[in-house]
């Protein structure tokens, strides 16, 4: 393992500037934090392992299966790219991926401008855990490769295809593919989400945490659903409400024998 004790060496300083979107967009690749990463079998570029923790059993055992370059940097350092109050002193650096819209799946799920990174991370990790495959993201959204979408995915960002496009051209492509266009929106002609009719190609619409789905997509929707309240909740949090519509879809293309 390589020793690096000055914040002038140049893969230091390459792994600081992917905190920032437009340097992991310029290099193509993205870092994650934690541990729990070691565990996956998605091959990094570069390990960064803090001081403290170098000489532990475990941690070496787990980085013994990974032939990429490791690095070993002192607290000091390691402070400049944690983002976590209490790390567990390990970085880990990426290639990001750029999967085709050509091969999108029957089933897709579609956000339009999410902004919290939190929430985008937990909607990845809901669709891999109910099945879905590919996701595509309105400009202007949170990067799904910010550190704590990936952190918030738990490691579902390695098998979820994900995909951007511009707001305008949203309905066009989908339309243009043949999905059926599920938005959820809290409108006076929106049925009950159990209620919700699927065809062969399905693509299901979140909006913004704040101001929902843009008018003009949802004027272009086959169908507008919603998640009824039966207490006293105005309404419930995105990542929430896609795991009860996620499941629900999933169910409903179970029943039908695919």
């Amino acid at each position: 393992m390589e020793f690096i004790v000055s914040k002038d060496n140049e893969t230091f300083k390459k792994i600081k500037k992917l905190k920032t979107k437009k340097y992991r967009d310029l290099e193509k690749m993205f870092i994650a934090e934690g541990i729990k990463f070691l565990d996956f079998n998605k091959i990094p570029e570069i390990i960064v392992i803090s001081e403290k923790i170098k000489d532990e059993e475990n941690i070496q055992n787990r980085l013994n299966k990974f032939d990429c370059k490791k690095i070993v940097i002192n607290e000091k350092l390691f402070s400049q790219l944690t983002s976590q109050e209490n790390s567990q002193g390990i970085i880990i650096v990426y290639k990001s991926e750029e999967p085709s819209t050509d091969k999108m799946s029957d089933n897709i799920i579609v956000l339009n401008k999410i902004s919290d990174p939190g929430n985008l991370g937990t909607i990845i990790r809901v669709a891999d855990s109910a099945g879905f495959k590919d996701i595509l993201i309105t400009k202007g959204s949170v990067d799904h490769y910010n550190e704590k979408v990936v952190r918030s995915s738990m490691g579902s960002i390695f098998n979820i295809n994900i995909y951007y496009i511009e707001e305008t051209e949203l309905v066009k492509f989908l339309k243009t593919k043949q999905y059926n266009i599920i938005s959820t929106a809290l409108e006076s002609d929106s049925v009950p989400y159990t209620d919700m009719c699927l065809l062969e190609k399905n693509a299901i619409i979140f909006g913004n945490e704040g101001n929902g789905i843009e008018a003009s997509i949802l004027k272009e929707s086959d169908q507008k659903i919603i998640i009824p309240i039966y207490g006293t909740a105005e309404s419930l949090n995105v990542a929430m409400a896609s795991g009860i519509i996620l499941y629900e879809i999933r169910n409903k293309i179970i029943k039908r024998g695919k």
